[in-house]
């Protein structure tokens, strides 16, 4: 079944070889023909930002199932197959829905450009009208303006995670220019929940809501997070929560947990306070500070811990530099395999001083994967070329004395290595 999944995709790459192109003409006109079913959803948590956005998707989930709700989630890109990217009522969807749903976009867009991302998109959008559930968490693809997501027009609330310069070529070169695209997903009257920001992007955030007559729920204004030993407290202008830690590692996850809770309580959908705990604690998000316990960790010695992060840009660069301070009780090897067109220098720069040893790898498969000279170039020569992970393990593990490897650069390699992982790669 996934084989016609598989080719579907291919044929609509030929249709229009762009893999995205900012723009809502082409679905509206899709959605228009299937029937609108963006406009027959349960109530929608559209959540747009930089880095992030997975996380506060994994945690609106995780707190609106444990409230006891249905819920359908749209998260991109996938890891290792198609069906991640759509949720249905709590599970993934069928090979079988998949390819029927995206059979019948097909036909209703009758050979006309489109690109794979709307195609995807507009597949959703008829399988969450179908299917009954109490709730359902968008999380945008890129920016948000122009966003495929963006032709839902009524959204409970927003929420807009932490902004950094990414994707540069389409969303513009400062962080005010991409903070105004990511303001797009805002609309009038409807609240939108923001976590820590710059203050000029803050400030675009907020003229927009004006212009929008919505109201912005700034962390340290309208809500705030104080972290302790054991977990952590929630305040807003509705009371304060105690919570534990969140189950996704990194103290920007404390961020992301509350923007979905700020998010979640702006939508008046209803949540108890033990819903908001034991969603907290419980979300799951892959290749997300992941630690790999599978065929990749038995490449090294049992005492050596091997983790995955699918950050990519330089914003996750400084979070991942911060856990990588933190883990100053034993040496740190980076592996890293980065996307063509990132921002590599920038994605380095934090981390090479933090870093016992540097490696430079490209998987086999891994999509649009920067060529391994390119990295260490952008390294100014510190890392060593792997060029795969296996041989970069094998050559740390010739270092001997037990450590932490953090394998990190791109959701596409992070994609290859939890297959690999899992047996799926060998």
């Amino acid at each position: 079944m996934e084989s016609r999944i598989e080719d579907t995709i291919a044929r609509l790459h030929g249709l229009y070889p762009k893999l995205i192109d900012l723009s809502l003409e082409r679905l509206q006109r899709v959605l228009a023909t299937l029937g609108n079913p963006e406009r027959h959803l349960p109530p929608v948590l559209h959540v747009a930002g930089t880095n992030g956005k997975g996380s506060t998707c994994a945690f609106l989930r995780a707190i609106g199932e444990a409230q006891g709700m249905r819920v359908h989630v749209y998260t991109s890109p996938h890891l290792v197959r198609f069906n991640e990217r759509i949720r249905l009522a709590g599970e993934l969807v069928s090979d079988a829905a998949l390819a029927d749903a995206l059979a019948e976009v097909e036909r209703a867009n009758a050979g006309g450009e489109i690109t794979v991302f709307e195609v995807l998109m507009a597949a959703a959008f008829v399988l969450f009208a179908r299917v009954p559930a109490d709730l359902c968490v968008l999380e945008v693809g890129l920016g948000g303006r122009a966003d495929a997501t963006n032709v839902v027009q009524n959204p409970a609330a927003c929420a807009i995670t932490s902004i950094s310069l990414d994707h540069r070529e389409m969303l513009g070169d400062t962080l005010a220019l991409i903070a105004r695209e990511k303001a797009g997903i805002i609309k009038p009257g409807i609240q939108v929940a923001t976590g820590a920001q710059p203050a000029d992007v803050l400030e675009v955030l907020q003229n927009h809501a004006n212009r929008e007559g919505a109201r912005l729920l700034a962390r340290e204004r309208d809500w705030t997070v104080t972290s302790g030993t054991n977990g952590f407290v929630f305040s807003d202008g509705d009371g304060t929560i105690a919570l534990p830690l969140p189950s996704l590692l990194g103290a920007h996850q404390l961020d992301n947990a509350g923007i979905a809770i700020a998010t979640f309580r702006a939508s008046r959908l209803g949540c108890s306070d033990d819903a908001f705990r034991r969603g907290v604690a419980t979300a799951e998000w892959p290749a997300r500070m992941q630690r790999l316990r599978g065929h990749v960790a038995t490449m090294l010695p049992a005492t050596w811990e091997v983790w995955l992060d699918g950050g990519h840009n330089p914003g996750a660069a400084v979070i991942l530099a911060d856990l990588m301070r933190s883990w100053s009780d034993r040496p740190v090897h980076l592996v890293v395999g980065m996307k063509q067109a990132k921002d590599t220098v920038e994605f380095l720069r934090p981390l090479l001083p933090l870093a016992d040893t540097v490696w430079a790898i490209a998987e086999p498969g891994q999509h649009l994967a920067l060529p391994v000279d390119a990295i260490i170039a952008a390294s100014n020569g510190i890392a060593r070329p792997g060029p795969t992970l296996a041989a970069a393990l094998r050559g740390i593990n010739e270092i001997g004395t037990p450590g932490r490897v953090l394998i990190c650069g791109s959701l596409y390699l992070a994609g290859e290595v939890l297959k690999l992982d899992d047996g799926l790669g060998r």
